[in-house]
């Protein structure tokens, strides 16, 4: 028997239709709710009113397109149309990111702001865009300013991956929501139940905090790893073998953030680090190890130009062919790709550069006449004198091994993450790795 039958669904509007509220919005009228989606970008509201999501995202047209058929799901500019009638309010706009890792808040703010008058009496209001922590509570004043005490703000940080969004949030290791009181607890247990029973639930600034902490420890990790990994690469360790063995030990354990590889990227751990700085920074409070992690990550994305520098010394002429563009796996989307910035800086020292991505849609507009992008991966290599693997998309495994000798001959593989290593090894080409020897 469904949600409705139980007459357990709830009324909710999704604000912000990018990934994490498509993603939302269909994952929760998957359960059974009632839900509207909230955009003011009219072609996206038409791309999902016909099933399809503003970005690839596994599987998520097809909840779409189920949510719609059965009459659960539905999109819309009106707010009137989506906010006046919901019990609940998920703002889900992913926060703008810029290319110094400065968030766009005023971008979430204004939308939230303008909506709040429409909203019906009394209704939760569910934040999960990446703000910093203080953010609801400014939120709240608001609305008090305006004559809406009554609506009720909860924080519940994203938690979501692009490229296993669906999975992360219908199976959550456990959800954090941060609440001022009990009057949001019942209907938040009503909505979230049919996902899971682990609620973990905390005043508004400690999931606000949960979320920086999260993001800045998995910062942190990365950055030691890679900074570990250089020092491997200068006394003959292998950074895999010393990954083995710190993994082994009891108090870390196999899950953690520790293998050597490139530097993160996308914009979200950095923000949060960001973040950090800035509450910080406002009280003249010291913390030297949270403001290096953001040095020490930019450092090491100079890794892939110090290798490709190493192989020749000027790069005018020389053919470089890039295997991956996407942030990562499973996405369409060229946001903050740490791929994207290598191939900017190659086209500055003059290569010739040909790329290959099965998922990108559209690449920069600047690359027009610098850039062949070809259909096939195996075409952008032949010929080319520097393999780099931006991308770690599966089938490039199988399409190295398809690689004619005589190309491999001058050929070099730069594999930060070792992703293609077995391939590259058993075909005698020169590889080169983060950590590796």
């Amino acid at each position: 028997m469904g949600l409705h039958h139980k007459g357990l669904s709830v009324r909710v509007c999704v604000q912000g239709l990018w990934h994490l509220g498509s993603v939302t919005a269909a994952c929760l009228a998957s359960l059974g709710h009632d839900v509207v989606g909230l955009d003011d970008n009219r072609d996206t509201i038409a791309g999902l009113n016909a099933g399809r999501a503003p970005l690839f995202e596994p599987r998520l047209d097809d909840l779409l397109g189920a949510g719609l058929e059965n009459g659960n799901l539905s999109f819309t500019t009106d707010p009137a149309i989506a906010l006046g009638d919901a019990e609940v309010v998920w703002i889900a706009y992913d926060t703008p990111v810029d290319n110094d890792d400065h968030a766009d808040i005023e971008f979430v703010v204004s939308r939230v702001t303008a909506s709040l008058a429409a909203m019906r009496q009394g209704a939760v209001v569910i934040v999960s865009s990446q703000m910093p922590v203080g953010s609801i509570k400014a939120l709240e004043a608001h609305a008090r300013a305006i004559g809406r005490p009554d609506l009720d703000f909860v924080c519940s940080p994203e938690n979501l991956r692009l490229g296993n969004a669906l999975n992360v949030f219908l199976k959550p290791d456990r959800i954090v929501l941060g609440i001022r009181g009990e009057a949001a607890r019942e209907k938040l247990t009503q909505l979230l139940q049919p996902i899971t029973e682990r609620l973990e639930w905390m005043s508004v600034e400690s999931a606000e905090m949960t979320k920086h902490a999260i993001n800045a420890f998995l910062a942190t990790s990365v950055t030691f790893a890679n900074e570990i990994a250089a020092i491997c690469e200068v006394v003959g360790a292998d950074a895999k073998e010393v990954e083995r063995g710190l993994k082994t030990e009891a108090r870390i354990g196999p899950k953690a953030y520790l293998g050597p590889g490139g530097p993160f990227a996308g914009g979200t751990l950095a923000r949060d680090i960001e973040y950090l700085g800035q509450a910080s920074a406002a009280v003249h409070l010291a913390t030297p190890l949270l403001s290096s992690v953001k040095v020490s990550n930019d450092a090491h994305k100079n890794w892939v130009r110090r290798k490709v520098q190493v192989l020749y010394g000027e790069l005018a002429g020389v053919a470089v062919a890039v295997w991956g563009l996407t942030y990562k796996v499973g996405t369409s989307t060229l946001r903050r790709s740490q791929s994207v910035e290598l191939c900017d800086w190659l086209i500055g020292q003059g290569a010739r550069l040909h790329v290959h991505d099965p998922a990108a849609t559209d690449l920069p507009a600047s690359w027009a006449g610098v850039v062949t992008r070809h259909d096939s991966a195996l075409a952008a290599v032949q010929g080319a004198s520097i393999l780099i693997v931006g991308t770690e998309w599966p089938d490039y495994r199988s399409e190295l091994e398809k690689l004619p000798p005589a190309d491999g001959e001058k050929l070099a593989v730069i594999d930060a993450n070792r992703f293609l290593q077995a391939q590259a090894r058993s075909l005698g080409l020169r590889y080169i790795a983060v950590g590796g020897q």
